[in-house]
């Protein structure tokens, strides 16, 4: 299990990361969020033992995370980390062997890993000469090389069109049923809630909401109803609790702010010809931007 325990870390004045603790078991996704300069990247290096807290503790499976435990870590970075003048299998033997790997262990696993990506044409190719999605693929291969028990994936999908954003999915999913501990950071949150169990929210390097995403995405009271038929806006705006009210396509959309409106909407359509009435749950992108502009005072 990664245990991160109270980490704090200033640059300075700044508070880069302040008090933060989660748990990822094996072959479980955990999301970690939040806006650009929110402590993501300092919690990542922390975690890696790239960088030292200045308080609290990093754990992974009881042994504090150290340069004896990075071969057994993988991480893609938001940012290309790739030799570009390179091949592809150049660029994989040496990620590899930086991680303690045999040369001959390494071409094997790669050769599997160009075959499910679609890619064997391109072994032998300078990674300057690929497209960004097939840079990206390698990317994701030099992070998983090495059979990583904690992955980190920040922004994995960056590049990829929606048929290469399932195959690197599937690769996600199987390294989950082989106990693989994954941090995932996306600012497309349809991705963690497809992926993760759990997550958290950091705005200035301070935890602002945490838990099982079942369990945040049901305490946040907000939801939304889409109405279709004989109604306009008009017929909702008196109603208390009603917070906005909206035309989407053929739907009207109303956010109410909590399950006591849905009554007072249903008297006001039961006596009017309805062909859609449907109650959503909020989605994981609504939520974040609720919960960081309330924190960052927007």
């Amino acid at each position: 299990m990664l245990k991160v325990k109270n980490i704090k870390k200033s640059y300075g004045k700044v508070k880069a990361v302040d008090g933060l603790s989660f748990e990822v078991k094996p072959g479980e996704i955990f999301g970690l969020l939040g806006e650009n300069g929110a402590g993501k990247t300092t919690t990542f290096r922390i975690i890696m033992g790239l960088l030292d807290a200045d308080s609290g503790e990093v754990t992974l499976d009881g042994k504090k995370v150290d340069y004896s435990m990075t071969d057994y870590i993988g991480f893609l970075t938001e940012e290309r980390s790739l030799l570009t003048k390179m091949t592809v299998k150049e660029q994989i033997i040496y990620y590899g062997i930086l991680k303690g790997m045999k040369e001959k262990d390494i071409i094997n696993k790669l050769d599997q890993l160009l075959e499910e990506f679609e890619i064997t044409d391109y072994k032998d190719r300078k990674i300057k000469e690929l497209s960004k999605g097939n840079q990206q693929k390698i990317q994701f291969i030099s992070a998983i090389i090495n059979d990583p028990i904690l992955l980190i994936l920040d922004e994995p999908f960056t590049g990829l069109d929606p048929i290469n954003v399932e195959m690197m999915k599937k690769q996600i999913e199987k390294l989950r049923k082989n106990g693989c501990r994954i941090i995932f950071s996306s600012h497309q949150m349809d991705h963690i809630e497809r992926f993760c169990e759990k997550m958290v929210i950091l705005v200035k390097g301070k935890v602002i909401l945490d838990g099982y995403v079942k369990d945040i995405k049901n305490d946040y009271k907000k939801k939304n109803i889409f109405v279709n038929g004989d109604v306009t806006e008009k017929d909702f705006k008196d109603i208390e609790g009603v917070l906005n009210i909206e035309k989407q396509g053929e739907d009207i959309v109303i956010k109410i702010k909590d399950n006591s409106v849905t009554d007072k909407i249903f008297k006001v359509i039961s006596k009017k010809k309805i062909t859609k009435f449907v109650e959503e749950e909020p989605t994981l992108n609504e939520i974040f931007i609720t919960k960081v502009g309330e924190a960052s005072g927007k």
